[in-house]
């Protein structure tokens, strides 16, 4: 950076230090921004938009903003097809893809996320129009063409940069699974695409878990209580299961439409995993202990009813770790303030990354409630990177799941020379701070918070020449590594204890508290773990050829085989599972990312979590040195490396890698755990 810029920013907050110093000497100026309320500004005479988006100072904006963008998509289209081939015909198709990308991701976090109603209905009907619009793109036969003259010319192609060709090939890919070569049936499969959003919106908006009913389920010491509200929740919906398995028939049609087997092929072609994953899950000896514990504690709290049922399966594994070692959240809370954990995780980033998180005020009208912090995410050489806005507490109506938006994707802009600026939001739910207390995080919301925060750096340090593939739009099965591998670092004494002190006291916490929370995680580890087994393999049952049976009778049959706990009579729990919608045929991507944070951590973090080096910011993301790579054989080799002897991972104590790795026909499954079980080579089923 250079020392103007510099010069800009210290300008810039100046202020907030002063007030600092006059007031919470103990918290930087991005602490002090989340432990205490911000000031309400009166900008009578100034009113932005959304996001600094001129257009959405109301909801009618969406109409203008929308036309805007598809008024310009018209242009770059014709501009697409008539240019010559070469690499503006791939910058072309990336600026098409940003413009209409800019409006819809916008659109697709204000329709779940904003108080008003009516922002959230304009938003809605945005997504819908923009996504149409997509799907006929994806269609376009002289769209395709121009990209294909391109590939197709052996001589124009080895003129192009790696980036460049591989994002060619992406946008090829995505011509491909939308059925371009079948023209006949282009049509019908445009409708059934338009029919799957609209589907999908409404099972997304039925799964949201209110905070109360989950504390319930946790913490309820009450079996009776923690029952009923399972199979309240649980209930079935015979209209959102008619929903759901025409939404599970319309991806199904869809798929074989354009040439697939079943939608699961359709989804991972993009994917490393390449095609379904068929998991054969091998029996947990730890698995069974688990469950044996659980039911022991189950009837030494109640002798007269001591069957393990799903309901009591996340209390009694928080029963069990409190007990064996004391991690009561209210003893952790006071040291773990929400201003406190934010200042670890600037001073992680300033170690790891040399980036700054620097606390901005937002204009009026730029977020959608005054709760709602805003960070400049600056790096200490290239300047400003981009902006995070944090969505943190909780408010009436909005959804109770810890979520990262990517509103705009970073790309070098070939028309201006600039690089744009990612603009993300983190969503989470936390309660307010109080007149005596800043917002006090359980340990496992600090740990939720970290990988949120994972995601959006992500995001921010990608830097990537096109927004086709910047951030968490890499393969989705890799998606999830840098936000669990920090998840890491929020369980290590050595980066806890730069930021963790009491919020009254000062006093750091004791590294005694810390070994007892890291010792608890591997307390049923082995069943949660099972759980997630469980989900995947659903997912991939759900997403492969029909079944001949409802999706209740096909969950009640996995849940028997894959996890171990019996099936509740007249629950649906696929009705509240939201991520068969945005994970379609792709849940499996948590346990792929965990085992490959999990190598990634012991490679290079074990021995120094603090330590710099210039591959830290090639892990967060595989295009950030230069050329976009193929993470396919990286990961068959991280399997290799495994298979060579027991691993155990430090958080859980079982299974560091569940993984299948697909190579040429074959498939590798890994299982790696205190209880080596068993590492193989097989034909697919």
């Amino acid at each position: 950076m250079s020392a103007c810029r510099r010069l800009f920013y210290l300008v810039k907050h100046r202020s907030l230090w002063i007030h600092l110093r006059r007031n919470v000497t103990t918290w930087s100026p991005v602490g002090a921004a989340f432990n205490t309320k911000p000031h309400r500004r009166l900008d009578l005479l100034e009113k932005n938009g959304l996001f600094g988006v001129p257009e959405l100072t109301c909801p009618a904006g969406f109409q203008l903003a929308t036309k805007t963008a598809l008024k310009n998509t018209e242009k770059l289209v014709e501009k697409a097809c008539s240019c010559p081939p070469g690499a503006e015909t791939v910058e072309t198709f990336d600026q098409l893809s940003d413009g209409l990308c800019k409006v819809a991701d916008l659109a697709d976090f204000v329709k779940v996320a904003h108080p008003d109603p009516a922002f959230r209905e304009a938003a809605e009907k945005t997504c819908m129009e923009i996504g149409t619009v997509v799907e006929k793109l994806n269609t376009n036969v002289e769209l395709c063409k121009s990209l294909k003259n391109l590939l197709d010319d052996p001589d124009i192609v080895a003129q192009l940069d790696p980036d460049t060709r591989r994002v060619a090939e992406l946008f090829m890919f995505d011509f491909e699974i939308s059925g371009i070569h079948l023209d006949d049936k282009l049509v019908k499969g445009g409708n059934t695409s338009v029919i799957l959003l609209k589907m999908s919106h409404v099972i997304i908006q039925s799964t949201f878990m209110s905070v109360y009913l989950k504390d319930i389920l946790n913490l309820a010491l009450h079996l009776q209580v923690r029952e009923i509200a399972y199979r309240i929740y649980l209930y079935p919906n015979a209209d959102l299961m008619n929903c759901l398995e025409e939404l599970l028939r319309c991806r199904y049609k869809l798929a074989k439409l354009v040439g697939y087997e079943s939608f699961g092929h359709r989804a991972l072609k993009g994917t490393m995993a390449k095609t379904p994953v068929r998991l054969v899950v091998f029996c947990f000896l730890r698995t069974a202990k688990d469950f044996q514990m659980m039911r022991d504690m189950k009837k030494k709290i109640n002798p007269r009813n001591s069957e393990l049922m799903p309901w009591d399966h996340p209390y009694l594994s928080g029963v069990l770790r409190a007990e064996r070692f004391n991690i009561e959240p209210s003893l952790y809370s006071p040291y773990l303030s929400l201003g406190a954990c934010m200042e670890g995780l600037n001073n992680l980033f300033s170690q790891l990354y040399g980036v700054s998180l620097m606390s901005e005020h937002p204009s009026a009208g730029e977020v959608w409630n005054e709760d709602v912090r805003k960070l400049a995410v600056v790096h200490e050489s290239e300047g400003l990177l981009g902006y995070i806005y944090c969505d943190f507490f909780h408010r009436p109506d909005k959804p109770h799941q810890d979520c990262h938006f990517t509103i705009r994707g970073g790309r070098r802009c070939q028309e201006s020379g600039q690089y744009q600026l990612p603009v993300v939001v983190l969503m989470l739910s936390l309660p307010h701070p109080t007149k005596s207390a800043p917002t006090l995080l359980t340990p496992g919301m600090m740990e939720n918070l970290f990988h949120e925060m994972g995601h959006a750096m992500h995001s921010m340090l990608g830097r990537t020449r096109y927004q086709h593939v910047t951030g968490t739009r890499c393969a989705t099965d890799f998606a999830e590594v840098p936000s669990i591998l920090m998840e890491y670092f929020a369980t290590d004494y050595r980066v806890i204890s730069q930021f963790a002190r009491h919020y009254q006291t000062g006093q750091p916490l004791p590294e005694s508290m810390v070994a007892r929370l890291c010792e608890s995680k591997k307390v049923c580890g082995a069943a949660d773990t099972q759980l997630q087994i469980f989900y995947a393999v659903l997912d991939q049952i759900y997403h492969g050829k029909p079944q001949n049976c409802s999706t209740t009778e096909t969950l009640k049959n996995m849940q028997q085989k894959f996890y171990g706990l019996p099936y509740t009579p007249n629950t649906a729990w696929q009705l509240r599972f939201s991520h068969l919608i945005g994970y379609g045929a792709k849940y499996y991507s948590y346990l792929m990312s965990r085992a490959v944070a999990s190598m990634v951590w012991k490679q290079c973090f074990v021995q120094d979590p603090l330590n710099r080096w210039e591959q830290n910011l090639c892990l967060l993301s595989p295009v950030r040195c230069g050329q976009i790579r193929r993470l396919g054989p990286g990961l068959r080799v991280v399997a290799a490396a495994a298979a060579e002897g027991p691993t155990v991972c430090e958080n859980t104590g079982v299974c560091n890698l569940i993984c299948l790795f697909f190579d040429e026909g074959t498939w590798v499954s890994v299982t790696v755990g205190k209880c080596w079980l068993t590492a193989e080579r097989r034909s697919p089923c």
